[in-house]
Parts: structure tokens; sequence; C-alpha cells
């Protein structure tokens, strides 16, 4: 046996083991549903240290909802979306999803107004919170309680 041999095998060997390692789903598990400390978790990630203020977000959003797949919501602020006075960012984050941020939307001071709509999934009855980030670094929340009663159904119903 020669020694080019035995180092050809021996990388061959290598090779497919990396192979079958690297076809191995990696499996996380992490909670179905969100906790508070994950709504804390998500909405410290966008806002850092700073201070949250209650005010000038409104959050549209029915109170009482049928089916949670698809809930309509509106977040806006009175802005005058100008290049000194404007909402830099708007985040949506909920309380018990598996995700807590629900979306991020960046406007600047040609956006025309600072308001975005969209429709959301909620899995149960749970508070929704929109956070405001405004030019001049402050940040402002509103925020919803919203009760589902039919829970959002991932399978078909037949």
């Amino acid at each position: 046996m020669r020694k080019e041999d035995t180092t050809r095998r021996h990388f061959l060997k290598l090779t497919g083991s990396a192979a079958i390692a690297g076809a191995i789903p990696v499996v996380t598990l992490r909670p179905a549903e969100a906790t508070p400390a994950m709504l804390a978790s998500a909405i410290r990630n966008v806002v850092g240290n700073a201070a949250v203020k209650t005010g000038k977000v409104k959050l549209e959003i029915p109170p009482l909802v049928e089916n949670g797949n698809t809930v309509p919501m509106t977040v806006s602020l009175a802005s005058p979306m100008t290049p000194d006075d404007h909402v830099k960012s708007i985040h949506v984050f909920n309380e018990k999803n598996p995700q807590p941020n629900i979306g991020n939307f960046y406007l600047g001071p040609h956006a025309g107004r600072a308001q975005v709509s969209t429709r959301i999934r909620l899995a149960d009855s749970q508070k929704v919170v929109a956070i405001a980030h405004l030019s001049d670094g402050s940040f402002w929340s509103a925020s919803v309680d919203v009760v589902v009663t039919l829970a959002a159904c991932t399978e078909e119903v037949t």
C-alpha cells in the first residue's frame, strides 16, 4: 500500500463525512408561543436602552376579532414628515405569537405621511404593541389588547 493511497482515502472519508454532516438538519426548539420576556427582548433589540413614551402613535386594530388569521391593522402618527421632523420607523410587536416582532417599516421625509396598514395573524388573544422611532431619536408607543374568539388555524377544517 502506497502512502498516496492512504492520503487519498483519508481525504475522501473526511469529505464524505462533511457532506453527510451537512445534510443533517439542525433543529432548534423554541416555545410554541412567545413569552412576555421574549416580547420585552424584541422591543429592547429595537429601542436599546432608550425610554419608550406612550402617546403620539395611533394603533387601529379591532379589539375583538372572530378569526385571528387576518386581522387588519393601521399604525399612524401626526407628523409633518419634513427632513427635520419625520418618523424614521414603525415597529409592531405581539405578545403570544412565536415571532414577537410582526414587522418593521422604515419611513423617511419623502414618505408623505407616517402611516402603515397591513393584515396580521394572531394565534390567540393578546396585546399588540406599535413603537415609532422619530427623527429626534425619541420612541413613542401605543398598545391594544385584542380578543380573538377563533384562534388562527394552520389546518383546513373539512
